[in-house]
């Protein structure tokens, strides 16, 4: 932009209004995701104008970083067309400065080594975000499974009081029933205290039971880490927040919370037609809150012979829970909400 200032002319304004206008569209583009289809474009067409017409090839290195590290989140054939229309301004622009300078593209021209940053700089910046991005992932998962081997040695201790206690509680009914049988003694007294051992038993066993049930059930690292598998094939980035802290919430949180964001996330793949789904699990003194937001553009909720809505709402329903689903300026986005009283009972 310096070669315009001072302003001689009307020309010199028109160029260093177009630069105005590309620092508002590069700020744009970083700011807001959902004006990206035009805001990427916009910011590609001003640089190829400053590169073409003004024989310019600086300018056009900011879109170069910034527009593939952003496009590294969205499937490939987006940074594909864009860099086939990053490469093919290059190309006009060199075979401009050519025909008005005839000779001046040569390979003894020490100005040639010039161009190597903006010639390698979109893919440099596509290979390190989706570097990052896939390490991240990767970190993410490991955390799962982390979670999964713990959950591993739970169903291990779950199977030894199955074992031990659900044995030693049967024995003890039938030996108290026996007892009652034999016992000639007292019959009165004896006998009401052998039912009372009975049914406590009974009561055990089943508790026994109940607890080697609910460890059986989906945890929440187990259902995200088949959720993040289905999201990545379906070329959908899954970012978390809070997700460590609620691997640890109580057993019957995760087992309602793990059905509802699964059949969430699947509706995501199927209709959202989403490039990033983001996920927060927060705590508090009343409860506990997920909330999932996708960026995609499915505008309809309820779909003929689908019960998916109102399955999430009777599941959530059940523990006095909350389901909400509303669309806003990203896409949609799901809220679920557990009281703590409800499932301490």
């Amino acid at each position: 932009m310096s070669e315009f200032v001072p302003v001689k002319s009307i020309n010199d304004w028109l160029w260093i209004g177009l630069g105005i206008l590309f620092l508002i569209v590069y700020i744009l583009v970083n700011e807001v995701d959902h004006w990206l289809p035009v805001t990427i474009p916009l910011e590609l067409a001003i640089a190829g104008i400053f590169s073409i017409f003004a024989l310019n090839n600086y300018m056009i290195i900011y879109p170069g970083w910034q527009v593939p590290f952003i496009l590294a989140r969205f499937p490939r054939k987006y940074f594909r067309w864009f860099a086939a229309a990053f490469y093919l301004i290059i190309f006009v622009s060199l075979w401009r400065v050519n025909q008005l300078h005839p000779g001046i593209i040569n390979i003894n021209n020490p100005d040639m080594f010039n161009l190597i940053f903006p010639l390698v700089s979109p893919i440099i910046s596509y290979t390190v975000s989706r570097s990052v991005i896939h390490q991240r992932q990767l970190r993410q998962t490991n955390r799962r499974l982390q979670a999964i081997v713990r959950r591993g040695e739970r169903e291990r201790i779950a199977r030894d009081l199955h074992d031990t206690l659900g044995q030693s509680f049967s024995m003890i009914t039938l030996k108290t029933e026996l007892a009652k049988k034999l016992l000639v003694k007292a019959p009165d007294r004896v006998a009401q205290e052998l039912d009372d051992i009975a049914q406590t038993s009974r009561d055990d066993l089943q508790l026994v039971r109940s607890i080697v049930n609910d460890l059986h059930q989906q945890s929440l690292s187990e259902m995200m880490l088949i959720q993040g598998k289905n999201l990545a094939e379906a070329n959908v980035v899954l970012l978390t927040s809070g997700e460590s802290e609620a691997a640890e919430w109580p057993t019957k949180v995760q087992i309602r919370l793990s059905a509802v964001i699964s059949e969430a996330i699947t509706n995501v793949i199927r209709h959202a037609h989403a490039h990033q789904v983001e996920m927060i699990f927060e705590q508090n003194p009343n409860g506990y809150l997920v909330e999932i937001q996708d960026d995609g553009h499915s505008k309809s909720y309820k779909r003929t012979g689908s019960n998916g809505i109102s399955g999430m709402q009777q599941r959530m329903k059940e523990v006095n829970g909350t389901f909400t689903i509303n669309h806003n300026r990203q896409g949609t986005q799901v809220s679920l909400t557990l009281p703590k009283e409800q499932l301490s009972q």
